[in-house]
């Protein structure tokens, strides 16, 4: 088995390891143990929530609290846990705390896991990982404890708060709010600033990405040293907050959030605008969202957060560099440039290649899931844009889908989390290929 996995390229290792740890998840969900009636749960109920949880995506087929016992909710919480880091992270981690030497392939492994270009300083990255994730988690936890205390008592509080501060930060979307509704996520908390900033702040750190952190934490609040990536992310992610937030406010200010008062309108537009990017919880009834609210939700769904995080989605930086290469084509200017800086070509090749793929899968699954069941066309599209983003949100379908639709949400799911782009790179990664350049002919387009 060792020596199988060393013939493995990077991506080839994440798919496979991700793939165990689905299946290995869907073993331990499936014992007696790990249901609250003490029964066998059915194989497909298992592994498709094996694979949310470890695509820390938050689509699920039973509510978490009224199915899952203890046992089993600390069995998603750890695949939550391994899901958002990676286990190549986690590994690494074990590795460094036995002070084990971290090798050249080793290393090469956390560079492709992380999406960082440069293989030097990933076992620093590493560390910086670990303790701020545990920083974050921890703040997270001990504030929703405070806050869960006088309604929960102090043990329940304790671990509600544990388990949802690192569903939030790994934007897995679990939630045990099932104790009081089932598939009620914090809809009872809509107006409640302490949860739902808490929550927000938890998942856009978690999205914004680990290489962002490192830049960050060496630069501190000197916006003129970060990198390009860090300048564009934050960029991007501020606009999305706001604006999401403001068009939220403006769509649904008279519609689902009729009858609010303004605090707790704000409050609702805040988490609307936070939770697709890509969070999965919900503090307002998503199914009841207008036409408008589904649009902006499922684009915002599209873009999700950083590379090399938690979050799943086309990405911020992928986003603004197509972005930016279109407005240099409408305006004739040679290269795509930000910030003082050009995007090299080979970066807006990958981009446009990244739009493709998710569109195509997109658009695939969601032609053969209307096609084998009867369902509007909105709806579907919704839950096939939140399963291959690895968000979670649902207007209600989940539960109404046959076995060949769940196997193919959780098959999106799946390779969401890995990268649509990535996943269909593993299977080439040894192919070599002739460098021959053909003749060139020009074509028609547009």
């Amino acid at each position: 088995m060792q020596a199988l996995f060393k013939k493995l390229s990077g991506m080839q290792l994440i798919a496979v390891g991700f793939f165990l740890l689905i299946m290995l998840g869907a073993f331990l969900l499936m014992l007696p143990v790990s249901s609250r009636s003490g029964e066998v749960t059915p194989f497909m109920t298992a592994l498709f929530t094996s694979t949310s949880a470890s695509c820390v995506t938050g689509l699920i087929l039973v509510d978490t609290w009224t199915h899952w016992s203890m046992f089993g909710q600390i069995v998603l919480l750890c695949l939550i846990q391994v899901g958002g880091l990676g286990f190549i992270t986690i590994g690494t981690a074990v590795s460094l705390m036995l002070r084990r030497r971290i090798g050249l392939k080793q290393r090469g492994w956390i560079r492709e896991s992380f999406n960082v270009l440069d293989i030097g300083g990933v076992v620093r990255l590493i560390r910086l990982v670990i303790r701020g994730t545990f920083f974050f988690e921890g703040a997270g936890a001990v504030i929703l404890a405070i806050r869960f205390y006088p309604k929960m008592g102090f043990w329940q509080s304790i671990y509600y708060g544990i388990f949802h501060s690192v569903s939030a930060f790994c934007n897995a979307g679990f939630d045990l709010m099932g104790r009081y509704e089932q598939f009620s996520s914090f809809t009872a908390y809509y107006d409640d600033p302490v949860v739902t900033v808490t929550l927000g702040m938890l998942i856009l750190t978690g999205g914004l990405g680990f290489i962002v952190w490192s830049d960050l934490a060496r630069h501190k609040l000197h916006f003129r040293k970060y990198a390009l990536q860090t300048k564009m992310v934050l960029a991007a992610s501020a606009f999305l907050v706001f604006g999401g937030m403001l068009l939220f406010y403006l769509i649904e200010g008279n519609r689902l959030f009729a009858g609010m008062d303004l605090p707790a309108k704000l409050c609702s537009s805040f988490f609307c605008a936070v939770t697709p990017r890509t969070a999965g919880f919900n503090t307002t009834d998503t199914g009841a969202l207008s036409e408008g609210g589904r649009l902006l939700t499922i684009i915002l769904m599209f873009i999700g957060g950083g590379s090399g995080s938690t979050a799943g989605g086309l990405k911020m930086a992928t986003v603004f560099v197509l972005l930016l290469h279109l407005r240099s084509t409408l305006s004739r200017s040679m290269g795509t440039n930000i910030f003082g800086r050009r995007i090299d070509d080979a970066t807006v090749t990958k981009a446009s290649a990244l739009l493709c793929t998710y569109l195509t899968c997109s658009l695939v699954a969601t032609l053969v899931i209307c096609s084998i069941q009867n369902f509007p066309i909105g709806d579907v599209l919704f839950e096939v844009v939140s399963a291959v983003c690895t968000v979670g949100m649902t207007t209600g379908l989940t539960g109404e889908l046959n076995l060949t639709s769940q196997v193919i949400i959780a098959f999106l799911m799946y390779i969401g989390r890995l990268g649509s782009l990535s996943f269909a790179l593993s299977f080439t990664d040894h192919k070599k290929t002739a460098h021959v350049m053909q003749p060139v002919e020009q074509i028609s387009i547009g």
